[in-house]
């Protein structure tokens, strides 16, 4: 296979993949309007469990031992906490606005990378950071936006999201895949449990749990889509495929729940995924060895 086919190849895998993680976030949607968050969170992680043991059982094996435990703690936290506030998130707030902070993670992981792992920020990418933070602020239009808790839990899972990937770029040569999946998982798991201890269990609905295999399935095909784009492209064909999710956010959430974005707000995200994949294409040129895998 060719060096062109390799990338493009690659480009497609994480285009479905994302693809699979939209679908996610609707049925994040729709499980919210039947549950309280929390509830969200615990239900959509037990539907998980079947699928991601399945993945790992046949990518990974049955040694889910950590090597590096204190890290995977640290992770197993973080992950239980983000996903707390993305899915308080995605069940509060239109697609679209949901997206317009979450593409600021690309942003968020240059800023934080200089004081955790000593990578500086030079004057480009210290003006693409701004130029995407901008177009927030044009996104969101927060004189004329009715600003609210979700859009502060999608900065903080933003902003978790973007530790996260750090603390696995750190981690990720020397640790398992599969525990690196599982525990967070878990961790999930009892974190919703202690917080439904302040709700009443709403019954699922038959749609619940169409909704509910759903997540759990296309979370599951989502990742394996990934993992294998990873493996045969670099980080620069896979990664601005992120950005694709936008167009399926709008088509969807139009067609599902009513949600039409503005004009303001689609301007808004275009500048931030053009400073992202700027950012990505940046950090590949300074790279010693071009666009490295992930």
């Amino acid at each position: 296979m060719t060096h062109v086919q390799m990338p493009l190849r690659g480009a497609i895998f994480a285009l479905a993949a994302f693809a699979a993680y939209a679908c996610c976030d609707v049925m994040l949607k729709f499980l919210g309007q039947d549950m309280p968050s929390f509830q969200v969170m615990l239900v959509g992680a037990v539907f998980s469990v079947p699928f991601l043991m399945s993945q790992i059982l046949w990518t990974e094996g049955v040694d889910l031992r950590p090597n590096l435990p204190g890290w995977m703690a640290v992770r197993v936290a973080l992950t239980a906490v983000n996903v707390g506030f993305v899915t308080y998130t995605f069940t509060h707030l239109p697609l679209e606005q949901c997206y317009a902070i979450f593409f600021t993670m690309p942003l968020l992981i240059t800023v934080f990378a200089w004081p955790l792992l000593g990578e500086k920020v030079d004057l480009l990418r210290g003006g693409l950071v701004a130029l995407g933070f901008a177009g927030v602020l044009i996104a969101l239009q927060p004189g004329q936006t009715d600003l609210q808790l979700g859009h502060l839990t999608a900065l903080l899972g933003a902003s978790l999201g973007a530790t996260n990937s750090l603390i696995l770029r750190k981690i990720g040569q020397r640790e398992k895949r599969g525990a690196m999946l599982f525990y967070p998982l878990v961790g999930q798991i009892v974190v919703a449990v202690a917080l439904m201890a302040t709700y009443d269990w709403q019954p699922l609905t038959p749609r619940s749990y169409v909704a509910a295999t759903v997540l759990g399935l296309l979370s599951t095909v989502g990742g394996l889509l990934m993992v294998t784009a990873y493996r045969i492209a670099p980080t620069i064909a896979v990664a601005p495929m992120q950005y694709s999710q936008i167009l399926w956010a709008s088509m969807l959430g139009y067609v599902l729940f009513m949600e039409a974005p503005s004009l303001i707000t689609m301007i808004g995200i275009v500048i931030i995924s053009t400073a992202g994949i700027l950012l990505l294409v940046t950090a590949a040129n300074q790279s010693p060895s071009g666009a490295k895998r992930a």
